[in-house]
């Protein structure tokens, strides 16, 4: 009953029309940004951060907030149409979703991506509402063992589904592992691996090395598709640009697990959506019927990791506002922008702050059916973007990439890694070396590193820590079998079966 009034007294918040306003404007930034390769939420919001003084507190949280789950809606956009993965966390929609585009089945990928996203976002909230306190509470159990446990269980899903060869899936990870190193170390401030250059002091940027190996890579791969023909077919009439019911029907269980795991996952502070994407990635491939098709454009492939990285922006925000623990660069800036209006993010933010709290779930709910309503009915627009033939397409895709990179950092040298990695996706293309793994690892280095030696400073340099605690040593366990399945030849067949 307390939990039923607390949401009519957010729905009075939310629904006066300038709050509303905020989140129908927060919610287009956010779709637009998501599909701008590069910039993020994290740098909007942090831009705007100085325009929200001069507003209301809620108003302001709910138009940030906007911005927040609206750039994952925008994020698939790209990543289906030009296989331009914006952020990490829609690394793992590319994987099917292009190929669905590719398939000429670009307006049901878009379509699915956004059903997804407003169930599982719509589910999202529904946890924040009803279980953050006790959630809160059972995440502060999870400390730098469980981290990197987690961590190392999410790498080795990838490695068992990167492709036939778990040798070069380990591969592709080590390498992942190897760039998140660049840079300077946190703990001892010395350079590591930047061969003189002071440009990668700071570490390689993500956007540099998903949109070069995904985006330039593919493009590379696919130059001798020459002439005035669409580079991809995109089938007329608007009943083929949308899911059908058989797509609806298949992507329950996607619904559900992407639901589930993008929110418990995102309840965890440091886990992050794109670990969320991949695990119910490979959970749905694990309990598919035909995993052999995945990776060639079904549409479970982009419901599931879609869902995911909409669920988890609900339960991200538990541990940032009841226990003022930032899980992402993105609920950083919002617990500084909270910080900077007055208010003290912990365990009294609920009672002590009842309409911003429930003004902020109720706008969630609204600003969801805006994006949906927002999404679906451009679902055809964004698909006419491949009628273009590819010597039109591809230096757009060329021109989108460089655009996207420059933009974050204003540095020709990253322009340079970019070709760089450009060339070294499409080698890996032409050897058959998988590419997801490689940017998992990258993305996960630094997080696996820092959770290592703090366990490692818990335990006096005792890596017994790690499987000293049940929880860490059970998902080290899982990842240990997992790599090892090549040496048991009956589950190394099942592997097999399912890729092929």
């Amino acid at each position: 009953m307390e939990i039923l009034s607390g949401l009519m007294q957010g729905f009075a918040v939310a629904l006066q029309p300038m709050n509303l306003l905020w989140c129908f404007v927060g919610v287009v930034l956010g779709t637009v940004i998501g599909v701008m390769p590069g910039l993020g939420p994290p740098a909007t919001i942090a831009m705007l951060l100085p325009l929200t003084f001069l507003m209301n507190p809620a108003a302001a949280m709910i138009m940030l907030a906007g911005i927040y789950y609206g750039a994952k809606y925008g994020g698939s956009t790209t990543s289906i149409l030009l296989n331009v993965p914006g952020e990490s966390a829609s690394v793992a929609t590319c994987i099917d979703g292009y190929q669905m585009a590719r398939n000429g089945r670009a307006g049901a990928a878009l379509g699915i991506a956004a059903i997804a996203s407003f169930i599982a976002g719509t589910v999202g909230v529904l946890g924040l509402m009803l279980i953050a306190p006790p959630l809160a509470r059972m995440s502060l159990a999870f400390s730098s063992p469980e981290y990197f446990a987690l961590m190392a269980l999410g790498l080795a899903m990838v490695v068992l589904l990167g492709g036939d060869s778990m040798v070069k899936a380990l591969l592709a990870t080590l390498v992942g592992l190897w760039l998140a190193g660049i840079g300077t170390d946190l703990f001892s401030q010395t350079s590591r691996f930047t061969f003189g250059r002071m440009e990668l002091l700071s570490g390689i940027d993500f956007v540099v090395v998903a949109i070069g190996v995904f985006a330039i890579g593919e493009v590379l791969a696919n130059m001798h598709e020459r002439g005035g023909a669409p580079a991809i077919a995109v089938p007329k009439g608007l009943r083929n640009l949308l899911p059908t019911r058989q797509d609806l029907k298949d992507s329950r269980f996607a619904f559900a697990n992407g639901s589930l795991v993008g929110f418990f996952i995102g309840v965890l502070p440091g886990a992050g959506s794109t670990i969320a994407s991949f695990i119910s990635y490979g959970i749905e491939k694990a309990v598919s019927r035909h995993p052999e098709k995945f990776g060639q454009g079904v549409v479970e492939g982009v419901a599931a990791p879609e869902g995911a990285n909409n669920a988890e922006t609900g339960g991200a925000l538990i541990p940032m506002l009841t226990l003022g623990i930032p899980g992402s660069s993105t609920t950083a800036v919002l617990l500084a922008a909270l910080v900077l209006w007055g208010f003290k993010p912990g365990p009294l933010f609920i009672p002590e702050n009842p309409a911003m709290f429930w003004g902020l779930v109720a706008s969630m709910y609204l600003g969801n059916v805006m994006l949906l309503v927002l999404n679906l009915p451009l679902v055809p627009v964004f698909a006419q973007v491949l009628r273009a033939p590819t010597y039109v397409l591809y230096p757009l895709v060329l021109g989108i990439s460089v655009v996207g990179v420059y933009s974050t950092s204003s540095s020709l040298f990253d322009v340079w890694l970019l070709a760089g990695f450009g060339l070294g996706g499409y080698l890996m293309r032409k050897l058959d070396y998988p590419s997801a793994p490689l940017i998992l690892g990258l993305v996960l280095g630094g997080a696996m590193e820092r959770a290592l030696r703090q366990s490692l400073m818990m335990s006096d340099g005792s890596l017994s820590i790690l499987v000293a605690r049940p929880v860490s040593a059970v998902m080290l366990s899982l990842a240990l079998l997992i790599l090892l399945v090549p040496l048991f030849g009956k589950f190394n067949a099942w592997r097999l079966k399912a890729l092929k």
